[in-house]
């Protein structure tokens, strides 16, 4: 560091050069402070090289008079690059807080703690733009591949998955492209042109089929127990289309109208949502409603509907919070969604189904029974309020099978019926069906 002193206040700027404490002598004249070392006379020059210009443009200033502390490092630093990527990722970190940009906060700001812990291990306090090279990138990968994942509470051997290291390269590319925007860095010096990665993969989407979602449903619970609750939100979800589940945790009964819809804008992207309430999603309604219930009470028991946060309704509202409100509404929805997903965890063992069910797994839920049903993609987009027709594709992935299904069949369609293939559709009719229906059709039958 580089150490200006004006009226007893000092300002530090930071170079490029490093250097080991023993090969430093502090008190050395003649510019020779580094020692010992292979390249200590290059290093030497150019400190001095770096002395002189801090040293001419203070002379240039005290002719003008304005040789102030901070107008010197500003005219000897014009046209540089910034030397330290590590404070320019900081300050792009708080950026994010700034903004009210929670989770996008949480996920630059994990990256800076794993960026910032493996410089510590390699004995560094900091990284310059100049450090940032697919040599030190290839270095990090290796390292994160070496980190355990301390979300993992089963495993404590198991390690970061490949798809977390994707995201976590995904960010730091994105801050090099900003950097070289904002002329901070030289586009050819981009490690990314060289250094490659393996990006996300697209996972298998867990679903669950109409029997399992039966299972589910046919399950006795204790009636205001944790399980039941649980189990009218994932249901509630299903019957709705899907929605996620930080929408539903913050749902009012403002956003239920009189014409029996659900109407409400999305947090992720701010969308409007307005869905006809089918008979079993107003069915779950009707356990939580209560005649002294206001507009702006949350319907579900989950978020304290007298907390500061909660007078922020609308998503203009919760824009214009101050950032601790947000960040403290964010870890509340957080921990309501784990606790959700603990519980039907219970109910997906209780009910024998194997897949690990989620609040989100209703979402998957939905669209797979909605391709069963032969919904085309364009009507399953709009129900699930995707931006595109390509992120409803990617989304369903491997169970979007309706045309390769109706392709087989049409092979064998000439294939007079057995009595096992008969039994087999009508048993499938019936599990399909609403159960009270099935209930009136199982009376005929038996009469």
């Amino acid at each position: 560091m580089l150490r200006i002193t004006q009226n007893r206040k000092q300002k530090k700027v930071r170079t490029d050069l490093e250097v080991k404490k023993e090969n430093w002598n502090q008190r050395a004249k003649n510019y020779q402070h580094f020692r010992k070392s292979i390249d200590a006379k290059k290093k030497n020059d150019e400190l001095k090289n770096i002395i002189r210009k801090y040293e001419a443009t203070l002379g240039e200033l005290k002719e003008e008079g304005n040789a102030a502390s901070s107008k010197i490092i500003e005219e000897a630093t014009r046209g540089e690059i910034s030397p330290s990527f590590m404070k320019y990722a900081k300050d792009r970190t708080k950026e994010l807080l700034d903004t009210g940009s929670i989770r996008n906060y949480k996920r630059y700001n994990g990256l800076y703690n794993k960026l910032a812990d493996f410089l510590k291990k390699h004995k560094k306090g900091d990284m310059t733009f100049k450090e940032l090279t697919p040599s030190l990138l290839a270095d990090f990968d290796t390292y994160l591949h070496r980190l355990k994942n301390e979300r993992s509470k089963k495993d404590e051997n198991k390690k970061l998955s490949p798809n977390t290291i994707a995201k976590q390269f995904d960010i730091l590319r994105t801050l090099v492209n900003r950097a070289i925007e904002l002329g901070l860095m030289k586009y050819e010096d981009n490690p990314f042109h060289r250094f490659k990665y393996q990006p996300e993969k697209t996972t298998i989407k867990e679903k669950l089929d109409v029997s399992e979602i039966e299972a589910i449903k046919n399950l006795k619970l204790e009636k205001g127990s944790m399980m039941w609750h649980c189990r009218n939100y994932f249901l509630f979800s299903f019957y709705c289309a899907g929605i996620r589940a930080g929408d539903l945790i913050q749902l009012r009964w403002l956003n239920i109208t009189k014409e029996s819809r659900l109407n409400y804008q999305m947090d992720k992207n701010g969308k409007e949502r307005d869905l006809e309430l089918v008979p079993q999603a107003r069915q779950i309604l009707h356990y939580y409603y209560k005649p002294d219930v206001k507009p702006t009470d949350y319907i579900f028991p989950l978020l304290d509907s007298n907390a500061v946060w909660a007078k922020a309704i609308t998503l203009e509202d919760k824009e214009r919070m101050e950032t601790t409100l947000k960040e403290k509404l964010l870890n509340q929805i957080s921990s309501k969604n784990v606790l959700i997903n603990r519980g039907l965890g219970l109910i997906a063992k209780n009910a024998g189904i194997t897949k690990k069910v989620s609040l989100h797994i209703a979402r998957h839920s939905f669209a797979k029974i909605a391709k069963d049903k032969g919904i085309d993609n364009l009507s399953v987009k709009s129900l699930l309020a995707h931006s595109s027709l390509s992120v409803t594709e990617r989304y369903m992935g491997s169970f979007d099978t309706v045309k390769n299904d109706k392709a087989l069949e049409s092979v064998f369609e000439h294939e007079p019926a057995t009595e096992e293939s008969i039994e087999n559709n009508l048993l499938k009719t019936l599990q399909g069906m609403d159960p009270e229906v099935r209930k009136k059709v199982l009376k005929k039958l038996s009469k």
